[in-house]
Formats: structure tokens, sequence, C-alpha cells
């Protein structure tokens, strides 16, 4: 037998063993399907097809078995991504897997990346909506390393898997299992933009109008405290954190005055060592859950392992993850930002008028 034919019935059975799903992994659909053919892939390696040729056959069978129901169905399991993320918002959710590409078929998981600390707090909101959650954890070995998975799993009318990651992640390029490139992923805003281009005749309404806290008032009270932080002369020369914080400030909007998102992180990257002096960026990330975008919770996050980065103490490991993520340049600025906001007799402004400024920047994102 050919290897090209060889792969395409290999790929049709293994296609044929997930559609009706007697396997969910790729892995193992396409083993057990060469075992069945005869093909002994340990000797004939060429013979096992790629993920995406099964996909593709997966998407095959879609049609010829579901028709037009298949289109239908992937707009309603697009629609309860939504609400789903709608739910889940604080932790900035992501679609991905077949519902997000469309190479969906019955039966098919809904998956969801969600970004916490802990997975209580995520439990805890999918409880008090009236859903039942199965956390499970899974130990997985890649690249000779062990890691565990946390995932939550919901049944109802469509089944939803959520992958738990820590929130610095957000900006991570995870790759596909499939493609070997970066996974296709939508957040809340893409998915509608997605649903109005591909499905017109869905109204995705508008999220619920949920009072939420003005989050200016929470890095007011946040930076207060600052002011009675001494820091070490050695590293700080200037004095409290509260006037460090406040000069990063000012040379972030100097710098680069239309970059909300870089001005906030400079202003707040430091709200933690009034918590815990300890481990201020875990406490300041903590005391600010909530209240940030993505971007700004990474550069928070990683501006002391951006430290350690320029030093070369980071590990090998670490800083080429560190560089992968999207937000690695903005992260340096940053790291220049805090090591230029060091000077002594340097005017301010107030706390009140900074959070004036970027109030005023909210203001005109709106308009």
């Amino acid at each position: 037998m050919r290897d090209s034919k060889s792969r395409r019935h290999i790929a049709v059975e293994a296609a044929r063993l997930m559609y009706e799903r007697v396997e969910s992994e790729y892995f193992t659909a396409k083993r057990k399907a060469a075992a069945r053919l005869g093909v002994n892939f340990k000797h004939q390696p060429q013979h096992l097809p790629s993920n995406r040729e099964i996909r593709d056959e997966l998407q095959v069978f879609a049609r010829i078995h579901e028709g037009e129901r298949r289109l239908e169905g992937l707009a309603e399991m697009r629609s309860a991504a939504l609400r789903m993320m709608r739910l889940l918002a604080p932790f900035e959710p992501r679609l991905i897997g077949s519902v997000c590409t469309g190479h969906v078929r019955a039966g098919s998981d809904i998956d969801l990346h969600v970004f916490a600390l802990n997975v209580s707090g995520i439990t805890d909101i999918l409880e008090a909506d009236g859903y039942r959650c199965h956390v499970e954890y899974k130990r997985v070995i890649k690249h000779g390393e062990a890691r565990v998975f946390t995932h939550v799993h919901l049944h109802g009318q469509f089944p939803f898997e959520l992958t738990v990651y820590a929130p610095e992640l957000v900006g991570y390029r995870f790759k596909s299992s499939i493609t070997g490139k970066a996974i296709e992923r939508a957040s809340i805003h893409e998915l509608e933009a997605l649903i109005a281009r591909e499905h017109p005749g869905i109204d995705v309404g508008a999220a619920d109008d949920t009072p939420t806290v003005d989050r200016l008032l929470i890095w007011s009270l946040l930076l207060t405290p600052l002011e009675n932080v001494k820091q070490r002369a050695d590293y700080h020369p200037e004095g409290d954190a509260l006037y460090h914080s406040l000069q990063a400030f000012e040379i972030a909007r100097r710098e680069f005055p239309y970059d909300q998102e870089l001005i906030t992180a400079a202003l707040l990257h430091d709200v933690g060592k009034a918590i815990d002096p300890r481990d201020h960026v875990a406490a300041g990330l903590e005391a600010l859950e909530g209240t940030l975008t993505p971007r700004e919770r990474f550069l928070i996050a990683h501006h002391m392992d951006a430290q350690a980065e320029r030093d070369g103490t980071l590990g090998t490991k670490r800083s080429a993850r560190l560089r992968e993520n999207e937000w690695h340049e903005d992260l340096m600025c940053l790291r220049d930002i805090d090591d230029g906001a060091r000077r002594r007799g340097v005017d301010v402004c107030t706390i009140e008028e900074a959070l004036s400024f970027l109030r005023e920047m909210d203001r005109d994102d709106v308009e």
C-alpha cells in the first residue's frame, strides 16, 4: 500500500472513531486506526496521518451525517460559548478549539481557556449560576517535563471544558496540537464580531449591565499607603514607594502618551509593597484582581522577571517563555521606566491628578 493511500485510510478510520465518540484524542485514534488496518506504526511512522488530516476527514463525516444542521449547531454553540464567557468575564476567557474555528462535529465540547490564581473563584461563580462543576487535574508529560493541567467540566445542553491557566499567561501564544501553529482563539468582543459576521441572523444581545466598582477608587486606596513604604537607599535613592510610582507614571505618560495600559502598569506596578513586601508582585496582583486588562496584568506580573532577564539570572526556559509573549517588548519598556524612576528632587503629580489623567483617557476611548 502506498504511503499516501495508507495515510488516507488511517485518517478516515481515525476520524470515524472520533466522530462516533469511540476515541476523543487524536494520538490514540490514529494509532488504534493503524492497528485495525494492519499497519505497524512503530516501524512505519510515515503511514500515520497528521492531526490536521484527521480533522479534515472529521469535517467530511460531519457534512455527510449532519448537513445544514451542522451550521445551525455551530451557531448555537457559539452563542452558548458567548453566554458562558460573559459570565466568566473577570477571568479573561478565550474560546478555542473547533467551536472557534468552525471545525465542529456533533457532541463536541466547547473549549475555553480561563485565567485565574485559584480554580475556586471560577467554580464559585458557576455554582452560584446553577452549574454543577467537576474539576479534573490531569498530569501530562510534554517534552520530557511533567505538567498538571486543571480542567473544569460542565454538562448541560452543550458540554464545556475550561482549562485554567495562571493570569500572566493571558497573552501567551499557545500552540495547536493539530497545526503546530499558534491556536486560533477569540475574546468576548472577538466572538461577538465572529457571530455577527458568520451568523447574522443571531442577536447576541449585550452583556448584563452589572454594577461594577470604580477601579480608580480601588487604585487610589492601594496607592495611598505607599507613602509610608521606605525602600533601600542603594536600590531606591529617591525615597518612598509612592514617590517612585508617581515618577514612573510621569515618565510613562511623557514617553508613551497614548498607551494607557503601559501608563497604568507604571503607576501600579509596586502597590503590593504596602501589603506584603516579601512578595509584592503576587500581593499587588491579588489586590488588583478584576481591575486590570490582560496586558496591564502581564506587565505588572513580570516587571521583576524583566529585571532578572536583563541581569541574566532568570533562567533559560523562563526567559525563552517570556520572550515568546506578544507583550515582551512592552515589558522591557516598563523595566526602563522602573529603572528611570529613581531620581531625587523630581517634580511629580499627586495620586488624584494621576488618576484624573487616566479617567480622561477612559472617556476619550468611549468617545
